[in-house]
């Protein structure tokens, strides 16, 4: 069994995790994201997809307006809010769902959550903009530190880490206790250790086969494999063919330890949520 966290978020909300699996549905407001680029791009059919997500199951929209693909390039603050406020704005009275952020700029995290966002995705566990820790703490916002190598631009072109677990526990142990610093308590805090992003395929496989190695920070764990390449490296299929191999990892990393799973097919995937829940169960 997973051990139990409830993580508190603004407004007296709060999340349970541990006895069930959380789902959270990608909502990539882009026109540019590696694997549904422009599918939400306009307001209407962004909101749209993020109600049919919480019909199908999801526990959290998350809401991106800059891609963080490989080789993309970083947008203004001004340009990524043009892009999330008019959705979050759409959204703020009519989901019954907390609402996640995914962004590494302060000022965009703060915009968010006025408009109704509880929860902020920092894919760079805070080295872009250590103020989002200040945003969580004045506004008790839930925040989850991602690890990502590099930035998006060059992830993919660094040579190998000689020892991933260990950089991942010492970027993600920085970020932790820069949020402590910064007056974030451990209950707003979950931790990702990024898959994809800057790993290679056999560190990837082993990070989600040994997601143990990260109980030593006493915090929930997330996990997004959706679509990822590494699951087109292993099985020969784009983007939008890789629903299968999505639950297969998804499937690993419950029974690893995930507390929360961040996917685009939310449909499919509460499925392959709900068996192996009962299976981790029994």
């Amino acid at each position: 069994m997973r051990k139990p966290f409830i993580i508190k978020l603004r407004n007296g909300q709060s999340i349970s995790l541990g006895e069930r699996t959380n789902i959270v549905g990608v909502l990539n407001v882009t026109p540019d994201s590696f694997s549904d680029g422009g599918v939400a791009f306009e307001p209407e059919r962004a909101i749209a997809r993020a109600l049919e997500m919480q019909s199908e199951g999801a526990d959290i929209i998350e809401i991106g307006g800059e891609s963080t693909r490989p080789g993309s390039v970083r947008l203004s603050a001004s340009e990524e809010l043009s892009r999330v406020l008019p959705v979050l704005r759409g959204l703020a009275a009519r989901l019954n769902i907390p609402i996640a952020i995914d962004t590494y700029k302060s000022e965009v995290a703060k915009a968010a959550i006025s408009e109704g966002a509880s929860i902020i995705n920092d894919v760079s566990a805070l080295r872009f903009d250590p103020a989002i820790a200040d945003v969580a703490r004045e506004e008790r916002a839930a925040l989850v530190l991602m690890h990502m190598r590099g930035d998006p631009e060059t992830m993919q072109k660094l040579a190998p880490s000689a020892d991933i677990f260990a950089e991942i526990e010492s970027d993600l142990g920085i970020a932790i206790g820069i949020s402590q610093s910064r007056g974030v308590d451990l209950d707003q805090l979950v931790i990702d250790p990024g898959i994809g992003f800057g790993k290679t395929l056999d560190q990837n496989l082993a990070i989600l086969n040994n997601l143990d190695r990260f109980e030593s920070f006493d915090l929930p764990l997330m996990i997004g494999t959706s679509r990822k390449s590494f699951i087109g490296r292993l099985t020969g299929k784009t983007e939008g063919e890789r629903i299968m191999g999505t639950a297969a990892s998804v499937a690993a990393a419950i029974m690893r330890g995930a507390h929360i799973v961040r996917v685009h097919d939310v449909k499919e995937i509460v499925d392959v949520v709900r068996v192996t829940d009962a299976l981790l169960i029994r």
